[in-house]
């Protein structure tokens, strides 16, 4: 067992003064999120719940729901009794999760079969409207003094989500510019990390004004996760991503990269790109490697890494922003700098 799973065991979380670290804490929302995971998927009908439970159950960082935990620890709140505002944000993000399988026609999720692939359409399709009611029960159970605004908040960024993942299925057909894109992965991405960390910031009872940068932060973040996604598809290590490279480019996937190439293109190279996005039936290999040298020549790489750092540089300076200690802010910052230049 490791040292941060030790101490999440053995911490009752009493002290509001100590700043907990993000894999503490990571293993904290884990214990509880496998919990409740458990209780759901014993809830009858086992047809309707288990895949739920499964859903819960696939692994993953839980990003969102230890953030909404950090953000409190941030301000000196309770993360104990934070507990089932963080089940309900990462309920919802599973509710997202199984949609997207569903309309993306996904086999595999984090090495596993998705729920659409081990349960079917039918039931996939009620267990996950049956997620997005069940992350609204858990919210229920949170005490909080600022129910109606987080309610409303909550209720806002579900929505926005789901905005986004509409513009992404629109996006599919269409041209698309940058601003459109970059509007796309606010909604879709960032919104529900922002919603994470500014809940977090209301049950510690922050200030308006702190609960405003703290969202703030978590929406040029979120661009920025995002974007370092769009980079890590077509550029990152294989043997230590753990997965194949290069299925947006397979997918003709509108990424920023495909985009700002297609931007700065001149008629040549972006006669090459079209002539691989049209084309029906080709070797992957070879088409990863045409796009990617189109790429290349056009230095996209470090065009990406400077847009990343320009959304992360301006979600510091709302952190900065913030009127509490540099002590409280620093685990948060740390961690997320590393989520920018993650490799896997």
């Amino acid at each position: 067992m490791s040292n941060t799973t030790e101490e999440s065991l053995s911490d009752n979380f009493s002290s509001n003064s100590k700043v907990y670290s993000f894999d503490v804490l990571q293993n904290y929302a884990t214990l509880e999120l496998e919990k409740e995971a458990y209780r759901i998927g014993s809830k009858k009908p086992s047809t309707l719940y288990e895949p739920i439970q499964y859903a819960l159950s696939m692994g993953g960082k839980h990003i969102r729901p230890v953030f909404l935990l950090m953000a409190c620890n941030m301000f000196k709140g309770n993360i104990k009794q934070s507990v089932p505002a963080a089940i309900a944000i990462e309920i919802f993000h599973n509710f997202t999760l199984v949609h997207d399988d569903m309309m993306d026609h996904a086999d595999i999720r984090r090495n596993k079969p998705t729920v659409v692939k081990k349960f079917g359409e039918n039931i996939a399709l009620l267990s996950g409207d049956s997620i997005s009611i069940l992350s609204y029960e858990y919210l229920f159970r949170q005490k909080m003094s600022d129910s109606s605004g987080i309610l409303e908040l909550f209720t806002e960024s579900a929505l926005r989500v789901c905005e986004g993942q509409q513009y992404d299925l629109d996006y599919e057909e269409k041209e698309v510019s940058l601003p459109q894109y970059l509007e796309m992965i606010r909604l879709k991405t960032a919104e529900l990390i922002a919603c994470s960390l500014s809940i977090g910031a209301r049950l510690a009872n922050a200030t308006a004004e702190d609960i405003k940068h703290t969202y703030d932060f978590g929406i040029n973040f979120g661009q920025a996760f995002q974007l370092q996604d769009d980079l890590m598809d077509v550029y990152a290590d294989q043997d230590i991503f753990g997965k194949k490279t290069g299925k947006d480019i397979i997918s003709n996937k509108k990424t920023y990269l495909l985009i700002k190439a297609m931007e700065l293109a001149n008629p040549e190279q972006k006669e090459k790109l079209t002539y691989w996005i049209k084309k029906k039936d080709f070797d992957e290999t070879n088409k990863i490697k045409a796009v990617k040298q189109i790429y290349n020549d056009l230095n996209i790489k470090e065009i990406t890494r400077e847009t990343i750092k320009k959304y992360y540089q301006k979600a510091i300076r709302e952190m900065e922003s913030i009127n509490i200690s540099s002590e409280r802010k620093k685990e948060l910052i740390s961690f997320t700098g590393k989520m920018i230049k993650r490799k896997k």
